[in-house]
């Protein structure tokens, strides 16, 4: 029996010295190359339908245009199941197929405002000028997906 002990003791061993203490890029994973912006929101208690009725004639209008346009590759929301807890309870998502995608570009700025009319504007000035009111923004990231090999 302690033979037998011994024995899995040294493989257990053997097998902790074999593992990596740290991981290198391209070697043992790759970064994706679309890249995610997050902003958390922290939405105040019954306030949720509101900041979305706001968001839907404002932000959410500015992303479908910018999708329609091959600006973004696609947008969500996400709301959380426990509003009451954490830093923030919303999130506002927009992937964009990689890097290069969020560089200034006149021509893209040009277009999109073709699209996005001063009444546009207007409006989402107004209903930002209320979102302190329901809300407060925790957080802003830009994230990218690592794939282990």
């Amino acid at each position: 029996m302690k033979k037998i002990l011994i024995a899995l003791l040294s493989i257990v061993f053997s097998c902790t010295l074999q593992a990596k203490d740290r991981l290198e890029v391209y070697k043992d994973y790759d970064l994706g190359t679309e890249i995610m912006t997050v902003t958390t929101v922290k939405v105040d208690p019954n306030m949720g339908d509101v900041y979305l009725a706001g968001l839907q004639n404002s932000w959410v209008k500015a992303v479908k245009i910018q999708k329609e346009l091959g600006y973004i590759k696609d947008w969500k929301i996400y709301g959380s199941d426990l509003p009451n807890s954490g830093d923030f309870n919303m999130l506002l998502v927009v992937t964009f197929n990689n890097s290069a995608d969020l560089e200034p570009n006149k021509k893209k700025y040009d277009a999109f405002m073709k699209k996005w009319t001063e009444a546009d504007e207007k409006m989402s000035n107004e209903i930002a000028a209320k979102y302190a009111d329901v809300r407060k923004l925790t957080g802003e990231y830009q994230l990218r997906e690592i794939m282990l090999k």
